[in-house]
């Protein structure tokens, strides 16, 4: 798995998005964008691809593109509806673009390229550290971590997000 952390500017969120799965199929990969606010770390988004593709091998997903089951592990939930939340939306956004093999836990050349192709896109603004701080009054409220369960815990924020992302599988 690698992780473009970017600027984007979307002017046409379906064009954007329709750009991306041409791009992995091409590599062989798979190609997720997210809102780098709903992102708490990269361990986040590794345990996400680790449940989406064990759900698959499974045959145990609820969607039928591994893109957006891996996004329904991150937003740990079962509604697309719910989860897209996470995705990118027009306008300027930090994110956070997920490039994975197909669950190798390691992009190879024609990973890499797909990333160099993303870089070309209109909507691609530049490279940008998005992950360096996080937005906890947002994954607080998406993930719906209380200030009560904060304060019973001595886990990080990204902790508790990633155990959302691990009682998604368990409430199956």
């Amino acid at each position: 798995m690698e992780l473009l952390e970017c600027r984007l500017e979307i002017d046409d969120l379906d064009a954007f998005v329709a750009d991306l799965g041409p791009i992995g199929d091409r590599h062989g990969v798979t190609i997720q964008a997210f809102d780098a606010r709903y992102v708490a770390d990269r361990a986040h988004l590794e345990r996400a691809v680790e449940f989406a593709a064990r759900a698959i091998e499974r045959g145990e997903n609820v969607a039928r593109d591994r893109a957006v089951e891996i996004l329904l592990y991150a937003a740990g939930r079962r509604q697309i509806d719910r989860a897209l939340e996470m995705g990118v939306g027009e306008g300027e956004t930090r994110a956070v673009v997920l490039v994975d093999g197909s669950g190798n836990s390691d992009v190879d050349a024609d990973g890499a390229a797909a990333l160099d192709e993303i870089e070309g896109l209109e909507a691609f603004d530049k490279r940008a550290s998005t992950l360096e701080r996080q937005d906890s009054e947002t994954l607080c409220d998406f993930f719906e971590i209380t200030d009560t369960e904060r304060a019973a815990t001595v886990a990080s924020l990204s902790a508790l997000v990633r155990e959302r992302v691990a009682l998604l599988e368990v409430e199956k």
